[in-house]
């Protein structure tokens, strides 16, 4: 798409707005939170009438409103009240979102080139924008709102952090969504940046057994996914991601945290080919026989990958913490896979969770008795093999096995709109779920404690 005048004025005036995060400096949060309140009334109801109505997309002229450009006062707000207490949180959010997701687009539109894999929509420049203007953005706002000297915005101390918040961010940008990146960026930015904050690099990377581990890990994860790819269980690409992941997750967690991902596997795998014939001939079965790709992959291990790598960054409570998170997101992922590949087949009658309407089995959004419980069942084996390798007391099995049906059943929720309106696509629903699990399980050590 070339970048047109209207949307080369809205991206510049996105900019120009991103110099009000530097009073973040001298700002408590109250005064902070009433600027952003004072900028929505402004676009909401001045700017359009001094011409902003030019800088309004085609749908927006339709609905009456400018949603980008009402949500970005708003996304501030937020990041204000929910870091109240550390405003250099904000403004490098703020810095991401100016920056990074403005030169995304200008740079994007104005040059082409090749095409993101996971979105022909987006390509590799815009991408790529994203992460150095994102990274500078966030790095010279954090340095000025923290009054670090300005010549540290290029230190090791602070792009250690920026870097990964601005490619974590980057990679939200150009999912295929219809969600307004106004929105999508800030929540991606604020879940992500207090993770690196209390990342400590050292516990990991300084151990002695990280190299034998990772290299244990890349070995074993290499004879897996080639049995599997040799199965068909997987395709190469797929094989590539579960080499990446389970690496990740070995040199993390070690054996153990390794276990339960496989057991994920063999399980997902299992239910996948049980009852594929029914599933054809229904036209609701996995696609390439059942070989799972790269997204799959992704979709399924990726947030558990980096629930991993937190619990090997952290010590003490924290870590015990992510190792449940963990947990949970594999378990979450099992009890998808099952419940949906089990009630496509099996299920005897499928309903909407949201109306308990009857639909076709393979519906987004259905359940059945047979595949909820098929769901249960693989949560609570992930559960279980965690506790035998001793990646966690065996008392926390129930909660993780709970968390990972409750994580599934909200994807069945969700789908039922997410995906109807282009909000989410499959794969990032399955993402989606694996995160809701592992917060379910990180909110009952929490009020158990």
């Amino acid at each position: 798409m070339a970048l047109t005048a209207s949307e080369l004025k809205r991206k510049l005036l996105h900019i120009a707005v991103g110099g009000f995060a530097f009073l973040l400096r001298d700002l408590d949060w109250g005064q902070a939170a009433l600027l952003a309140i004072v900028a929505f009334g402004f676009n909401w109801q001045v700017l359009p009438r001094l011409g902003g109505r030019e800088m309004w997309r085609e749908p927006e002229h339709g609905v009456g409103y400018p949603l980008g450009i009402l949500l970005y006062p708003l996304s501030v707000l937020g990041l204000v009240l929910l870091f109240r207490d550390d405003l250099w949180m904000a403004a490098a959010i703020w810095g991401v979102l100016a920056l990074g997701d403005v030169m995304a687009t200008i740079l994007g539109q104005s040059l082409g080139g090749p095409r993101l894999p996971w979105n022909p929509r987006k390509g590799w420049v815009g991408f790529s924008a994203f992460v150095i203007f994102g990274t500078i953005g966030a790095s010279l706002l954090a340095a000025w709102t923290l009054r670090l000297p300005l010549g540290t915005w290029a230190s090791l101390r602070i792009l250690a952090l920026m870097v990964p918040l601005a490619l974590a961010c980057a990679l939200v940008e150009s999912m295929p969504t219809a969600l307004d990146d106004n929105l999508t960026v800030p929540i991606a930015g604020a879940c992500v940046l207090p993770l690196l904050a209390m990342a400590q690099p050292d516990l990991l990377f300084g151990a002695p057994g990280f190299a034998p581990r990772l290299a244990m890990g890349l070995g074993i994860n290499a004879v897996i996914a080639t049995v599997a790819w040799k199965a068909r269980s997987i395709d190469g690409p797929g094989a590539v991601s579960a080499i990446v992941i389970g690496t990740v997750i070995t040199a993390a967690l070690d054996l153990a945290g390794l276990a339960v991902m496989v057991a994920f596997f063999v399980v997902g795998s299992g239910a996948t080919r049980l009852g594929y014939r029914v599933k054809a001939a229904r036209g609701i079965a996995q696609e390439k026989g059942g070989a799972r790709g790269w997204r799959n992959a992704w979709a399924n291990g990726g947030v558990a990958a980096v629930l991993a790598l937190m619990a090997g960054l952290t010590g003490g409570e924290a870590r015990a913490l992510f190792v449940l998170a963990y947990a949970a997101a594999v378990a979450t992922a099992a009890a998808d896979t099952c419940s949906s590949e089990i009630g496509k087949a099996y299920g005897r009658r499928t309903f909407l969770i949201t109306t308990f309407r009857p639909v076709p089995p393979g519906t987004e959004g259905a359940i059945s008795l047979e595949g909820t419980a098929a769901g249960l069942a693989a949560a609570a084996i992930i559960a279980g093999v965690g506790a035998v390798t001793g990646l966690y007391a065996p008392a926390w099995s129930l909660a993780i096995a709970g968390a990972g049906l409750l994580g599934s059943l909200a994807e069945s929720v969700l789908g039922t709109v997410a995906e109807k309106r282009g909000w989410l696509d499959n794969d990032l629903l399955n993402a989606l779920n694996t995160a809701i699990g592992a917060g379910i399980v990180m909110l009952i050590a929490r009020f158990t404690a």
